[in-house]
């Protein structure tokens, strides 16, 4: 059975939670059945496959899995029936591989499985999903086209025992020269969807405060680190921290640690554990004097934020005139921006005031903007930001697709 390394990355996975996001034609749910399969064949096991309805299973995850079932004599050995009326395979072993939608989240609480796989998860509710998920043993599976956030983003990544695998066609051998082509030559198009199908990134919705981010593989070498920047949370909100490094006139960020319920002595535990020089700077909501001279007393260079009556734009636009490249590990960083919009009136007119939400990463990073960038952004001349030159296209980053 050929695979790619999305099957290794798949079937090697200890997460409880694997969710594949994926570009088209990355052979994501093509490499997750191939998963299936094998564990069908390795143990008893009762598999069930999800999509948003039959229809749509049967010209998607049914027809691969079909393919995988056709192509494979040692998996037809292996196969002791397949029902096509109830899309059921059984297995010599006593396994079973069903394929099924459910309507509500009432119909889909009938029925235990060892494994589960949702198909195209962005068609399928989250009562669904955690009904299906509750009575699973074992592993969940989920793919989907990143088209735009849905309750992936908000409710599992970044969540403990969540593992994100991000593809694209690039991953995929198999697939023709001329697809390769014209899933490339969508950037002549639309860049959106040229990210969305091509790089398997989440689109931006309309509103977007912050667009100018792209994910990076790692912090380069040589990138000069400005500062770490820290948001104070507690019991509903998340202390946010993240470092922000220098390179060439761009900005690159990596989330530190996003969690609620950390008290000072937890963040500087935090933050050693993150390998923190106590020389680093650190740039902390001033609205915290408390909290900021205790971790100074711990022996961190803290400081707060400089702010003002308007520091909140000053800093978004000062963020604006760079180009933020994001390593793959920070999840809920990717998340914030992805939902981080400015507010609109009654009759939908856009304000020039970001809603307060999704931003306890995306804050920090703001105060870092408004104590460190503010003089350099004066100096700064737009020949020195090639990103803003609207000919200068997104820079591609051969970036290891598995980030957890």
């Amino acid at each position: 059975m050929q695979s790619t390394i999305l099957f290794s990355q798949n079937y090697n996975t200890t997460a409880n939670v694997v969710v594949n996001q994926g570009g088209t034609s990355s052979g994501k749910t093509y490499a997750i059945e191939q998963v299936l399969f094998v564990l069908a064949c390795s143990e008893k096991v009762v598999i069930t496959i999800v999509g948003q309805d039959i229809p749509n299973l049967k010209v998607g995850a049914l027809r691969d899995a079909m393919e995988i079932y056709r192509t494979s004599p040692a998996l037809q050995k292996m196969v002791k029936n397949y029902n096509r009326t109830d899309r059921v395979f059984e297995f010599t072993n006593g396994s079973l591989m069903e394929f099924n939608s459910y309507s509500d989240a009432q119909d889909a609480k009938s029925g235990k499985r060892d494994y589960l796989f949702i198909n195209e998860a962005n068609g399928i509710s989250w009562d669904v999903y955690i009904e299906l998920a509750l009575r699973t043993r074992k592993r969940v599976y989920i793919d989907y086209n990143p088209n735009t956030a849905f309750w992936v983003h908000d409710k599992l990544l970044g969540g403990d025992d969540v593992q994100l695998i991000i593809s694209d066609h690039r991953h995929n051998p198999f697939l023709d020269d001329d697809m390769h082509r014209r899933i490339e030559g969508l950037r002549e198009q639309n860049e959106e969807l040229w990210k969305v199908y091509a790089r398997g990134l989440t689109g931006k919705v309309a509103g977007l405060v912050l667009s100018n981010w792209y994910l990076c593989n790692e912090i380069p070498r040589h990138a000069r680190r400005l500062a770490l920047g820290l948001d104070f949370g507690f019991t509903n909100d998340q202390t946010g921290c993240l470092e922000v490094f220098m390179l060439e006139g761009e900005l690159w960020l990596n989330e530190l640690f996003y969690e609620t319920g950390l008290t000072n002595p937890d963040i500087s535990n935090r933050l050693s554990n993150s390998s923190v020089s106590k020389k680093t700077p650190i740039i902390a909501d001033s609205a915290e004097p408390k909290s900021i001279e205790e971790l100074r007393r711990m022996g961190w260079n803290i400081s707060g934020a400089i702010k003002g009556p308007d520091s909140v734009n000053l800093s978004i636009d000062i963020l604006k005139r760079y180009r933020l490249n994001i390593t793959r590990n920070s999840v809920n960083l990717v998340n914030e921006l992805s939902r981080y919009k400015w507010r609109t009136d009654r009759n939908g007119r856009t304000l020039n005031e970001p809603v307060d939400a999704f931003n306890h990463l995306i804050d920090p990073l703001r105060y870092v903007a408004l104590n460190k960038l503010r003089v350099q952004t004066v100096k700064q001349s737009r020949s020195r930001m090639p990103w803003m030159d609207r000919n200068f296209g997104a820079r591609d980053y051969d970036w290891v697709f598995n980030a957890t």
